[in-house]
């Protein structure tokens, strides 16, 4: 359900509420919130709660410290951790500075920028998304450990898979908090899971993403464990994926899945370091059903994308590179401007690879080009790229490139 700020208010009135969390993320996707009571809200509507940036990754320094923070009332959600009584709700919140001017490295305006492109050529994209973590115990501190929950395999069932009841209690505290949640299952990795949720616009999709890393983190947390969303924690153990389901509607009724496809593959070099931003992202690439080449094809999972066996609204292409790492504002923005440039310049798909690429003679990958292999390659990459500076601002570029 979506809200108004007159619903916000009455709604916080009349249930209870005694504190609102206003969300928003840094530069690499990491949430943050500042805690309201109920009497500032009316407050924080019509001007905004100021917060200090200066210790935010890629909010800046000291000088011009100071931004405001203004809630988005649809996107009103209940904790439903927290306490019956003295009840806490969450609202993601758009960034500006004092005077008004929207906050460059606001990556969830980024995104809202995209889609209105994207709408003035008539094309909505939707977007569905598959995490996957590990779950690690904690020692008798409470600080996480090394340990895997436990020692299962991919699909294995209870009691080699641990983590089937805490798949479950996160599952029906997504569904609480009115996101869909498709499936759920055990990973390859020892303590690793995966749980998928329905696709829905892409905003929402990115809330969703970030409020799943808090559900699970949350859950995790509360049955004495450690959920891990980096992208390799394990050495010489699968690492963790971000694959991306993204379909596309017209409103001229056309299906342009694949020149979608083809702006993507043009241009994923240029987006790698916003999908894959770490060291260890790197890690993952070539192995484990992690992609290393840039290829297509379908339902082969050794490639980069892939198109599921799916029909009608459930058509879709599945990109298999990011890592759970990614901020998913900036990676749905990026990829939807990729998209409407394959739209756009009608591009053609290259012959799909219907090749298992991890298996593969030398002679057969010769004919793809690698993904970046480093950070520092991807980095170069993207600095250099003038579709990437068309859409990404400068202070979020340099800090992606230099940092």
């Amino acid at each position: 359900m979506k809200y108004s700020q007159q619903e916000v208010m009455q709604f916080v009135e009349e249930e209870d509420v005694k504190f609102i969390r206003l969300a928003f993320c840094d530069v690499f996707g990491k949430q943050k919130n500042i805690s309201i009571m109920p009497q500032e809200l009316p407050r924080a509507f019509t001007y905004g709660i100021a917060i200090d940036a200066s210790a935010i990754a890629g909010f800046g320094d000291e000088y011009r410290s100071d931004l405001l923070l203004h809630p988005d009332a649809e996107t009103l959600m209940m904790l439903p951790w927290r306490p019956e009584h003295g009840r806490v709700v969450r609202m993601f919140c758009s960034i500006s500075y004092p005077d008004g001017t929207p906050f460059e490295c606001d990556t969830r305006t980024l995104l809202k920028e995209a889609i209105h492109t994207a709408e003035q050529a008539g094309l909505c994209f939707s977007f569905g998304a598959e995490q996957e973590f590990y779950l690690f115990r904690l020692d008798e501190n409470g600080t996480p450990t090394s340990f895997p929950y436990d020692k299962a395999g991919y699909m294995d069932v209870a009691p080699e898979d641990k983590g089937e009841n805490i798949r479950r209690e996160i599952c029906l505290t997504l569904e609480q908090m009115g996101i869909r949640p498709e499936s759920s299952h055990h990973e390859e990795g020892p303590g690793q899971n995966e749980i998928d949720f329905r696709y829905s616009d892409a905003l929402s999709a990115a809330d969703n993403v970030i409020t799943f890393q808090s559900i699970v983190k949350t859950v995790a947390h509360k049955n004495g464990l450690h959920a891990d969303f980096s992208p390799k924690p394990i050495a010489g153990k699968p690492g963790s994926g971000f694959h991306i389901n993204m379909s596309l509607k017209a409103n001229d009724g056309n299906d342009y899945l694949q020149p979608m496809i083809a702006g993507i593959l043009d241009k994923i070099s240029d987006m790698t370091v916003f999908l894959n931003h770490t060291e260890n992202s790197y890690e993952r690439f070539g192995s484990n059903k992690a992609p290393g080449y840039i290829s297509w094809s379908s339902e082969n999972r050794s490639q980069l994308v892939r198109i599921p066996a799916a029909v009608g609204e459930y058509r879709r292409a599945e990109l298999r590179s990011p890592d759970p790492a990614a901020n998913p504002y900036l990676a749905f923005a990026l990829l939807i401007h990729a998209g409407l440039h394959g739209v756009q310049n009608k591009l053609a798909l290259p012959a799909p690879a219907d090749v298992n690429l991890y298996k593969a003679d030398s002679k057969t990958l010769a004919m793809y080009q690698k993904l970046p292999q480093d950070l520092e390659s991807a980095r170069s990459l993207a600095a250099q790229s003038a579709f990437i500076k068309k859409i990404i601002p400068k202070a979020i570029l340099d800090i992606y490139c230099k940092n």
